[in-house]
C-alpha cells in the first residue's frame, strides 16, 4: 500500500487535534470541577444530578426552619410577656382580695389591672416584618383591637375546680366550666347551666353543693332551684350574647319564670360595663415544611392563634372559630367587677379566672416551644444531611488535582513533542522550497 504524504499529513493532524482535544478537557477540570456535560462521565454526571436535587431540597427546607424558628422565638418572646403580665395581674387581684380595701384603693387597683391586659393586647399584636405573629393567615392584619368604650357584657360564674367536679355529670357527657349569671325578681343571683337549662342558686353553687360533693357525689335531680323552660341547650348563648359576650336586643328582653319556695320568680340576664377585646384575624395556620411528606399540623405550623392563646368560654358555643379574646375579655370582666370594689368576688372568682387565664396562655406557650424544639431536632438533621450530600457532589464531580497536574503535563508534553516532531516529519510545502 503507498502512503502518500497527504496521508502522513492527515494522521499527524488528527491525532496532534486528538491530542489537544483531551488536554483542553483536562485544562476545563482546572476549575475543581471534572463534570462539565453529560459526556465526561454518564454515570457520574446522573448521579450529580440526583445529589444537587437532593441538596437543594435540603437548602429550602433549611431555609424554612430558619423562617419558622425565628418566627416562634418572636412569639415565644410575646407570650413570655404575656404570661409575666399573667402573673402580676393575679397577684394585684390577689391584693384586691383584701377586705382592708377601701374603694379608692380598688378603684386605683383596677387601673393597674386594666393596664396590665393593655400591654397584654400590644404583646400579642408583635409583628416580624410586616407580618403580625398571631393573625393566622390574616397576618397582615392587627388582631386584637380594644374596645374605645365600655359594652353590656353577659356575667358568667367560673367555676374552681372543686365545682366543675361536681357540677360535670359523666351521664350527661357535657363539660361545664362556666354558668349563666341571671338576676332574680327576687333580688337574689342564679346560675345556669347552658347546656340544659338548669338555673341554681348562688349559695348552692357556692357553698351548698360542698356537702354533697363530701361523699363523691355528683350533681342530681332536685339540686336545681327550676329550669329556664324552652331551653334548648349551649347554642341558645348565640341567640342572646355574641361571641364575645355583648348582649343584644334579644337578650335585653330575655325573661324566665321558676318556681322558687313557692314563689315565682322573674329572671333576668346579668350585665357589667366592660371593655372588650375583638380578634380579626383567623384560625388558619401557617406551615413551613421541614422534611419530604405531608404536612403535619401538630408539628409543622408554626403559629399560634387567638384561639390557641385564650381559648374559649361559654359565649363561644355556637361559634366555629372560636372568638379568639375569650380568657382576654374575663379578665376585663375581672377588672370591671374590681373596680366596682367588690372583693369578696375578687378574692374568689376573681383568683379562679386569673388562674384560668394563666393555664391557657402557659399551655400555648408550651405547645410553641415543643414545635421550635421539633424544628431544631429537624435543624440538626438536615446540616447532617447537608454535609453528607456535599461530600457525595465533591466525591462524584470534583477533580483530583495532583492527577489532573500530571495528566496536563503528561499531555502538554505530548503536544509539545508532537509539534516539534510534525515540523521535522512533514512533506514541506512549495514555499518551503522556494524558501
Amino acid at each position: 500500500m503507498r502512503i502518500s504524504s497527504t496521508m502522513m499529513t492527515h494522521n499527524y493532524l488528527k491525532q496532534l487535534n486528538g491530542s489537544y482535544e483531551t488536554y483542553t478537557k483536562l485544562f476545563e477540570q482546572s476549575d475543581g470541577k471534572k463534570l462539565h456535560r453529560g459526556s465526561d462521565d454518564a454515570v457520574g454526571y446522573s448521579k450529580y444530578l440526583r445529589y444537587q436535587n437532593s441538596l437543594t431540597n435540603v437548602q429550602q427546607f433549611q431555609d424554612d426552619i430558619t423562617t419558622a424558628v425565628s418566627w416562634m422565638k418572636n412569639s415565644d418572646a410575646a407570650l413570655i410577656n404575656v404570661t409575666e403580665r399573667m402573673k402580676e395581674f393575679k397577684g394585684k387581684v390577689t391584693q384586691a382580695g383584701n377586705s382592708t380595701n377601701n374603694e379608692s384603693d380598688m378603684h386605683d387597683i383596677a387601673k393597674e389591672l386594666l393596664a396590665s391586659v393593655q400591654e397584654m393586647v400590644s404583646d400579642m399584636n408583635a409583628q416580624i416584618g410586616d407580618r403580625y405573629l398571631f393573625s393566622g393567615q390574616s397576618d397582615t392584619t392587627m388582631p386584637f383591637q380594644i374596645s374605645d368604650s365600655k359594652k353590656s357584657r353577659g356575667e358568667t360564674k367560673t367555676l374552681s375546680e372543686a365545682q366543675a367536679s361536681y357540677f360535670n355529670d359523666v351521664n350527661d357527657k357535657t363539660t361545664v366550666t362556666q354558668m349563666l349569671k341571671l338576676k332574680g325578681s327576687d333580688n337574689q343571683i342564679y346560675y345556669m347551666n347552658v347546656a340544659n337549662g338548669n338555673v341554681y342558686t348562688e349559695d348552692f353553687v357556692e357553698n351548698g353543693y360542698k356537702d354533697k360533693a363530701v361523699d363523691g357525689s355528683k350533681v342530681a335531680p332536685g339540686d336545681e332551684a327550676g329550669t329556664v323552660s324552652g331551653w334548648g341547650g349551649s347554642t341558645d348563648v348565640s341567640t342572646y350574647f355574641d361571641k364575645y359576650g355583648v348582649i343584644n336586643a334579644d337578650g335585653e328582653s330575655f325573661s324566665a319564670d321558676i318556681n322558687v319556695g313557692g314563689e315565682k320568680v322573674s329572671l333576668k340576664f346579668a350585665t357589667t360595663k366592660q371593655y372588650v377585646v375583638e380578634y380579626r384575624g383567623d384560625a388558619k395556620y401557617i406551615s413551613m415544611v421541614k422534611k419530604t411528606g405531608g404536612v403535619d399540623r401538630a408539628t409543622d405550623t408554626v403559629n399560634q392563634t387567638g384561639q390557641d392563646v385564650f381559648g374559649s368560654d361559654i359565649f363561644d358555643a355556637e361559634n366555629s372559630p372560636a372568638s379568639g379574646t375569650a380568657m382576654l375579655n374575663n379578665l376585663l370582666y375581672t377588672v370591671a367587677k374590681i373596680d366596682s370594689a367588690d372583693y369578696h368576688w375578687a378574692a374568689a372568682d376573681g383568683l379562679t379566672i386569673s388562674d384560668s387565664a394563666h393555664a391557657q396562655v402557659l399551655g400555648a406557650q408550651t405547645t410553641m416551644a415543643a414545635r421550635q424544639q421539633a424544628y431544631t431536632a429537624a435543624s440538626d438533621m438536615l446540616t447532617t444531611q447537608d454535609e453528607s450530600i456535599t461530600s457525595d457532589i465533591t466525591d462524584v464531580s470534583s477533580t483530583d488535582v495532583a492527577y489532573l497536574a500530571t495528566k496536563l503535563m503528561e499531555y502538554q508534553t505530548i503536544y509539545s513533542l508532537s509539534l516539534s516532531v510534525g515540523s521535522k516529519i512533514l512533506p514541506g510545502t512549495l514555499a518551503d522550497y522556494l524558501h
